[in-house]
């Protein structure tokens, strides 16, 4: 009997690859047509076990990848062919690299023979992406004779993408015939269960309930919390405010939820009121540069203790201001303070912040929530609105720029929805295919807020995007250029011509018109209460894919946010916080 062929081989060596990490939990595949990554797209299609999508758009697929990771807590596989294709998933790696999201990206490549030659669609590909990866593979084209192996390189793979969660890639070189017939598949080890989170040290314990016991302060919950129930139940126990952004899971309902903290901290003697004795910030930063500039001040003025807790031991501190770092999972570690920790002893200190925080909400309700009012939908009332609308056990995922800071500083406390947002790198490309990947990781209905600018950055995502199976929802807020940017001093300093060309940039797209030639419905609107009942009608069960575009002005946007800041620190005078 003859050996096998090369394309034999190679199906038979990517057939591996599948099983070994489908037993490690792989249940997702995200492919961009190619020729030379035949040999891994056939061995991904043929296993009944691994649900396939086909992306036209590298880019766009790196990104569905890496929402497919946000979701579930699994890698997917992204699959793309040799030479530019591969460097188009370079973006989603490294958001997946700062937000420690679990990706194994698989780039096909020529043979190690064909490079430096000019073949066509070769490049160096080896370690493309830097140190934006956990760990690079490249095993070369396989020959057979190293099967043995095999299973244990796969296994290889999937634990270096789970152990800290991040990307990998797999730059897979094959020759020529690429189509061929897999074979019986080699023995060898499989991933192991992918380990629960570890239990918070003793030490860990007994050092944060040490700091915490019969003082003031307040605990920050940014992403990166898989347990908030524990946060709440320290804040409980010690009579401290959460200042909860929602994808930490801790912006619900309850007397410790702060959730106008940027809002509350822009009125000087509040913030002077409110200064803490310790802060322990659980995971990632908040968006509000108010608030990281409060925490900052803390450093330079001195006697506040400032902890960070994030599972991996990741210190999130551009200002400098932490004392310490602690690797656990932030929620874990508070249940286990609250178990330990005496009650607090200071009830006029939550009573405080919750004072003042339903002030603000107050001030938000009477300016944003206006039934009737179809003269305008500003940019705050659509966080709102959206937040508030979309179903229990639902996902949002909302852009960078202003949608994520809108969310965290006027929705309102609420129950029941998984919100997502691409903080690592803080960039706006890839959203709506970070939520197309939510949504196929999830199975539930997604809806996703997003800039204009965001939504031109992304178009390829909602190509076939009504032929996805999805309940994708996909809110545009359109000022017709950057309106993060008007906030900024280049809008006061520069002259308005030149700011608008570099900044502004108007690009005059018609999304809905976009959409509808994507074969998507697609709705423009001009109120909160339209927006709400064509989300109540979309972002549900059955709903689909649809986009509903929101116009605004980026001048009264900026005037719309500066009239909620005065009217909340007016509030904040006439209650006890007087300038």
């Amino acid at each position: 009997m003859s050996a096998p062929g090369t394309g034999d081989v190679a199906a038979t060596f990517c057939a591996t690859l599948v099983d070994t990490w489908v037993a490690g939990g792989l249940t997702r595949a995200v492919v961009a047509p190619g020729s030379r990554s035949t040999p891994l797209a056939l061995a991904l299609a043929a296993d009944p076990r691994v649900t396939v999508s086909v992306h036209h758009d590298e880019r766009s697929a790196g990104f569905v990848g890496l929402g497919v990771g946000l979701a579930t807590g699994v890698p997917a596989v992204v699959l793309t062919t040799s030479g530019t294709a591969a460097v188009e998933v370079h973006p989603a790696v490294v958001e997946a690299h700062q937000a420690g999201v679990p990706l194994i990206v698989c780039t096909a490549d020529r043979p190690g023979h064909l490079r430096d030659l000019g073949a066509p669609q070769t490049i160096d590909q080896r370690n493309l992406y830097g140190v934006a990866t956990r760990a690079f593979f490249d095993p070369g084209v396989p020959r057979g004779d190293d099967a043995s192996g095999w299973r244990s390189f796969a296994t290889g793979v999937w634990h270096a993408a789970g152990d800290p969660p991040g990307p990998v890639q797999v730059n897979l070189a094959f020759d020529e015939p690429l189509v061929g017939t897999a074979g019986d598949l080699p023995d060898g080890p499989v991933p192991a269960a992918r380990p629960t989170q570890p239990a918070p040290s003793a030490g860990d314990v007994q050092r944060l309930v040490d700091l915490v016991a019969g003082r003031r302060g307040v605990i920050v919950a940014g992403g990166g919390v898989s347990d908030p129930d524990g946060v709440t139940a320290l804040a409980a126990q010690l009579g401290w405010p959460v200042l909860a952004d929602a994808r930490s899971g801790c912006r619900i309902p309850g007397a410790t939820t702060i959730a106008h903290a940027d809002a509350l901290l822009r009125h000087p003697p509040f913030a002077a009121w409110a200064r803490p004795e310790v802060v322990v910030r659980a995971g990632s930063l908040l968006a509000s540069k108010v608030v990281g500039a409060w925490f900052d001040g803390f450093a330079a003025s001195g006697g506040v203790t400032q902890v960070g807790v994030t599972t991996t031991g990741v210190r999130y501190d551009p200002g400098g201001s932490l004392t310490e770092v602690i690797a656990a999972e932030p929620g874990a570690l508070a249940a286990a303070v609250a178990a330990g920790v005496p009650a607090g002893a200071d009830p006029g200190w939550l009573a405080g912040w919750r004072t003042a925080d339903d002030l603000a909400a107050g001030v938000l309700a009477g300016a944003l929530d206006r039934p009737g009012d179809t003269a305008s939908c500003s940019e705050p009332a659509v966080a709102r609105t959206v937040a508030r609308v979309v179903g229990p056990g639902a996902h949002l995922v909302v852009s960078s720029s202003m949608p994520v800071r809108d969310l965290e500083w006027y929705a309102e406390p609420r129950n029941g929805v998984v919100v997502h947002a691409n903080r690592g790198a803080n960039g706006i490309d890839g959203v709506v295919s970070t939520a197309l990947g939510v949504a196929l990781g999830s199975g539930v209905p997604v809806a996703v807020l997003v800039g204009d600018v965001a939504m031109v950055h992304d178009t390829t995502a909602l190509v076939a995007l009504n032929r996805r199976g999805v309940d994708l929802t996909v809110v545009v807020v359109d000022n017709d250029g950057g309106g993060i940017f008007s906030f900024l001093d280049q809008a006061r300093l520069l002259d308005k011509g030149l700011f608008e060309e570099l900044f502004g940039t108007p690009h005059g797209v018609d999304l809905q018109a976009v959409a509808t030639a994507m074969g998507l419905p697609a709705t423009t609107v001009s109120s909160p209460d339209d927006l709400a009942s064509v989300l109540a009608e979309r972002a549900r069960p059955g709903g689909g894919a649809s986009m509903v575009v929101v116009r605004t002005t980026r001048a009264d946007n900026v005037a719309v946010h500066q009239s909620l800041h005065a009217g909340v620190a007016d509030a904040l005078a006439a209650g006890g916080w007087p300038e």
